[in-house]
């Protein structure tokens, strides 16, 4: 059975992610409630006639991919898997508006087939002109893992050498007031959001597209392995641990072989209890890592913590803007990845040095 090696990575967030070292210029916003895309140049990577009609969860995936391909030294792969919780939602409110707006009459198709979810991965295939397995998840905040763990099983199955996979979400203004609404988002007088000891509900929300060239070799761009994934739908706060536990022993591993757990906290006060329990017990004296002050939460945020984990492996180091303990150690083998939003669809994601 073959194994999973990370040896390209992409990433268009909150920060600059691209064209820059490691969080070199990383910053916390803590003054507003969904963070800012910081944009590439699109021309770079795409044509400008094909820029037009393209909405931004389009261009961030195309060019996130692009910059991962570069980075793996790869020019084709053999099968396209993305995640995705809302998809291209932007060109999905056009499409609504139009219909009330016109009273259902005299439409054109445009915005409707850019916001189906599958647009990022299908356009990456027509750019690439790859005709091999394209697939997208749409398992709200589990989207990325999915497409991960089906990567990692064709990659272990030698049905494909290469794979590129990825997460990708977007911010839209009339989704983001239902948000709002809802609580899913902080209040607007309760600057500053921190994220660490949050006294508050809800979360600063952002947007983004990160991508990974997965292959069945070890390369000199190689960043780590991608040991195992799992998935579990609901969990309650006394039961983290336990799971947890398990997870690490099915890959014969205990609490002490985890060099860095990286955490999903994302300041919500109701639910950052799933990872204050790992943070405060069995993993007090490991080094911890967050990271959605830079990235704001949405469904594929976990792809952004990835990214943090494969380049904390490949610069053996923990910035001090993602370390919640400020606990070091000298060599950064073994990282566990924890994610859950509200309470359901909790993974973890284990990775390795090679």
């Amino acid at each position: 059975m073959r194994k999973a090696y990370i040896n390209g990575l992409g990433c268009i967030s909150a920060q600059e992610t691209f064209d820059t070292l490691f969080l070199e210029k990383a910053e916390i916003n803590e003054n507003d409630t969904v963070l800012i895309l910081k944009q590439p140049v699109y021309k770079d990577f795409i044509s400008p006639v094909a820029i037009r009609r393209m909405a931004k969860g389009v261009k961030n995936g195309i060019v996130a991919s692009a910059i991962a391909m570069k980075d793996g030294n790869v020019s084709i792969v053999d099968a396209i898997i993305t995640g995705t919780g809302m998809g291209c939602i932007e060109d999905s409110e056009k499409f609504l508006k139009a219909i009330i707006d016109n009273k259902e009459e005299f439409l054109t198709p445009t915005s409707f087939i850019q916001s189906t979810h599958n647009t990022v991965g299908a356009q990456i295939a027509l750019g690439l002109q790859c005709k091999g397995y394209n697939l997208t998840y749409v398992n709200a905040s589990v989207s990325f893992e999915s497409a991960l763990l089906d990567a990692k099983m064709k990659i272990e199955e030698e049905e494909v050498n290469s794979i590129l996979v990825g997460g990708m979400d977007e911010n839209a203004d009339y989704t983001s007031s239902l948000f709002r609404l809802a609580g899913f988002i902080k209040k607007e007088n309760e600057a500053p959001y921190r994220v660490l000891n949050s006294t508050t509900k809800g979360a600063v929300f952002g947007e983004g597209a990160t991508f990974f060239v997965l292959e069945n070799e070890k390369k000199s761009t190689t960043y780590a392995e991608v040991l195992d994934i799992e998935i579990l739908n609901k969990l309650a706060v006394n039961e983290v641990e336990k799971k947890c536990i398990a997870f690490l022993e099915a890959n014969g591993l205990q609490v002490s072989d985890i060099d860095a757990i990286i955490l999903g906290f994302n300041g919500d006060v109701e639910f950052d209890a799933y990872y204050k329990i790992l943070s405060e017990n069995i993993f007090a004296k490991t080094p911890q890592v967050y990271y959605k002050q830079l990235s704001g939460e949405y469904n594929t945020a976990s792809a952004f913590g990835l990214w943090v984990g494969a380049n904390i492996i490949k610069t053996q180091e923990i910035p001090e803007i993602i370390s919640v303990n400020n606990l070091e150690k000298s060599d950064y083998k073994t990282i566990l990845l924890y994610n859950q939003y509200k309470g359901i669809d909790h993974s973890f994601t284990l990775i390795s040095k090679c």
